[in-house]
């Protein structure tokens, strides 16, 4: 049975990080991956990235099928992921497990072309678009070290301040385990 891993939160300094290359699959990755999918399952995610789970690799899952316009959508785990083409754009809310109860409005690419690799650690390019498209764009965000707050206008900015400092000082209650909660007792 795979594990609920605790999530890390808005404040901590691996969620700022660009991550590092994952360069070989073995059974820790793979037991990862399932973790992975398992505690974004268990959180009502759609989609989670190694940071997310206190992890520097470039690794992100996601599974959208729980909507049911992509019911018959497959999960995708991404491995080393980089958008190298997009075409058009929506402005349109999101939120995050790393930033629980704050949601904003942010622009991203409706179509996006991304280089991966397979578990075979062969180079794979997929066209995504939608909110597939909406949440691949915001996980790859994480590996970079971006949050979608950083992309919010100055106006939501501030209408989310209080929230964003009283989950930096672990002040919020998730059904999920978060990881401060973890360090902090």
């Amino acid at each position: 049975m795979p594990d609920q891993l605790p999530i890390t939160t808005y404040g901590m300094e691996i969620l700022k990080k660009k991550t590092k290359p994952v360069k070989e699959i073995n059974i820790e990755f793979i037991k990862l991956v399932e973790n992975m999918f398992y505690t974004m399952d268990n959180a009502d995610g759609v989609g989670l990235a190694a940071p997310q789970v206190n992890e520097n690799i470039s690794l992100c899952v996601v599974d959208v099928s729980c909507l049911e316009e992509y019911k018959k959508t497959k999960p995708v785990t991404l491995i080393n992921p980089v958008i190298v083409d997009s075409h058009g754009e929506s402005n349109k809310d999101e939120g995050c497990l790393s930033i629980p109860e704050v949601r904003g409005f942010v622009t991203r690419a409706e179509k996006i072309f991304v280089k991966f690799n397979d578990f075979d650690m062969k180079e794979v390019t997929q066209e995504f678009d939608g909110f597939f498209a909406r949440v691949i764009q915001h996980e790859i965000d994480h590996l970079n070290g971006v949050l979608f707050v950083d992309k919010l206008d100055e106006d939501e900015r501030k209408k989310v301040g209080a929230m964003l400092r009283k989950i930096k000082k672990n002040k919020v209650i998730t059904s999920y385990p978060l990881y401060a909660d973890l360090i902090n007792s």
